[in-house]
């Protein structure tokens, strides 16, 4: 097998021999689309008959706005591919955006019905000429005796009557179209103002040492397409392994329609770059404030201190919510993360027009054990959450997106997982819980306020209240926090606990609280402040 990049260097002694032939129109078939984050590598084919010496192919069905550098063809049964040309196609008439198709054509509709009320109007119009020259006439034709004067008269209003009735109908029905031909067109320029990306071709010479046939290759990357994963997380009660339903949302601007293609989707992104970062000296200054004196005396202002370092934006991520025909992707999809990205090849074809909308595809269906725990902190929020944690999700090859959470059949919100953040268990809320009812009050018979020579001692206490009115144990973990002081001056001090796991440094409280069915328990901790008579605690 032959093949050539765009790029490369032609072989001067191909053009002496053999005769050149006439330019052949081809359609390529897309055969197989792999999806990074950024972009795609679009991959067709065709066969050719080639005569001996120069053959010049111009292949159509070719996406636009394409990487020349990335452009390798390929060629069988000892063909040469001499050099590849490409140019974006902007009259091909397939290659037009699907809704700005659809609008056409409905302003041709509309022009189609407004035509004949036109002309109805127009004959109306005419008839109401006549039937106003004949009044004229009869008004001066002094021959006529008074009783059939009057009879002609009325029989002209008669019929003027009718045609002035029907003008102003078909009248109002004509501003109707036109008020939506109207709407038609401006809608046709939005559309056309979204820069939709049209089609491309490729000029291609072969060489052929005899009369052959050759099956040809065409590999390319475009950057208008890409991929975002989105979940479905499906827990039937707090005892079930947890099911993740791995899908993507698929978009693609590339000026071809993706038809029944097939797809593999990978977690890389070519446009990042090849080159590994390189970290320059990190220089340091004092800022100097610009005044009238060390302007005039340097003749130019003094720079702050500054940083530069090189930031990565987040990717970001757009979700839907289809469960049907999951349940059987697994015999379609095959998983490869032996290298540095993850691919999902997916084996069923689909099809994903070039309108830059997203399209939802199944990869994936995940089956893992989870453990269950009821979380409140009462402090900002009163309702008691279910979680759901999952370990060892590394192995679920999973990218940050958002997820759609279903507890017990039922839909229950979104939420995120963000990979990128997350020690080795990820923890998802599965909604709130009404039947565990938890309260948090202020103790003000243990409050007080009391001034001891300079300073004031002021004792806060808090009572957290939580019942479980299910019919099985739960446990929970309750949540709450002490202050942190910055201030010398502010001291927390007789801290109670209530045998709380308690971080210092945040001040952050935790109790695992086990409630048989239908109990009730209640935690009490306290602190108190002192600070110097006089101070206000913000």
């Amino acid at each position: 097998m032959r093949h050539i990049t765009i790029s490369a260097v032609l072989t001067a002694a191909l053009f002496a021999a053999g005769s050149v032939q006439a330019q052949t129109n081809q359609k390529l078939n897309l055969d197989k689309a792999t999806v990074f984050i950024h972009g795609a590598e679009l991959i067709s084919t065709a066969k050719v008959s080639l005569s001996k010496g120069e053959n010049e192919y111009l292949f159509t069905n070719v996406a636009g706005d394409v990487n020349n550098e990335s452009i390798v063809v390929n060629a069988t049964n000892g063909t040469v591919v001499e050099s590849v040309t490409f140019q974006n196609n902007y009259t091909a008439t397939d290659n037009v955006s699907p809704r700005v198709k659809e609008i056409k054509d409905s302003i041709e509709l509309m022009n189609g019905r407004r035509q004949p009320i036109s002309n109805k109007i127009a004959s109306l119009n005419e008839q109401l000429s006549i039937l106003q020259s004949n009044r004229k006439v009869a008004g001066e034709n002094t021959g006529l005796s008074v009783a059939e004067l009057q009879k002609m008269l009325d029989l002209v209003g008669n019929k003027m009557e009718g045609y002035l009735n029907q003008k102003n109908k078909e009248e109002d029905n004509l501003k109707k179209i036109d008020d939506r031909i109207t709407a038609l067109k401006k809608q046709l320029t939005e559309e056309q103002a979204k820069g939709y990306q049209p089609g491309g071709q490729l000029l291609v010479k072969f060489y052929a040492k005899e009369n052959t046939t050759s099956n040809i290759t065409i590999t390319y990357i475009v950057p208008n397409a890409g991929w975002t994963p989105t979940y479905d997380i499906w827990a039937d009660d707090a005892k079930s392994p947890v099911k993740l339903y791995y899908k993507a949302n698929i978009y693609q601007n590339s000026g071809v329609k993706w038809n029944n293609v097939n797809l593999t989707l990978s977690t890389g992104n070519p446009q990042e770059g090849m080159q590994a970062s390189v970290l320059n000296p990190w220089y340091v200054s004092f800022y100097v404030p610009r005044t009238m004196a060390n302007y005039n005396r340097s003749n130019a202002p003094m720079a702050p201190m500054a940083v530069y370092n090189k930031s990565v934006a987040d990717e970001g991520v757009v979700a839907d919510g289809v469960q049907n025909q999951q349940s059987s992707m697994n015999e379609y999809v095959s998983v490869n993360n032996e290298g540095i990205n993850t691919t999902f090849d997916i084996d069923l074809p689909y099809t994903i027009p070039s309108d830059g909308q997203q399209h939802l595809v199944a990869i994936k269906k995940y089956e893992t054990p989870a453990t269950y725990e009821y979380y409140a902190a009462p402090k900002a929020d009163k309702d008691a959450f279910l979680l759901a944690k999952i370990t060892n999700w590394q192995e679920l090859n999973l990218l940050p997106g958002e997820t759609n959470i279903f507890y017990e059949g039922t839909y229950v919100g979104r939420s995120y997982i963000d990979t990128r953040n997350t020690t080795d268990t990820i923890s998802l809320s599965l909604g709130r819980d009404k039947k565990i009812v938890v309260r948090r009050e202020r103790d003000k018979k243990l409050r007080s306020v009391k001034t001891i020579g300079s300073n004031v001692r002021e004792e806060f206490a808090y009572n957290i209240i939580v019942r479980n009115t299910r019919k099985e144990a739960v446990t929970i973990v309750l949540q709450d926090q002490l202050p942190v002081s910055n201030d010398k001056d502010l001291v927390v001090e007789d801290k109670e606990t209530a045998g709380a796991d308690y971080n210092e440094t945040t001040g952050m409280l935790k109790w695992p609280v086990t409630l048989k069915a239908n109990e009730t328990k209640t935690i009490r901790f306290g602190y108190t402040l002192k600070y110097p008579k006089g101070k206000t605690i913000q």
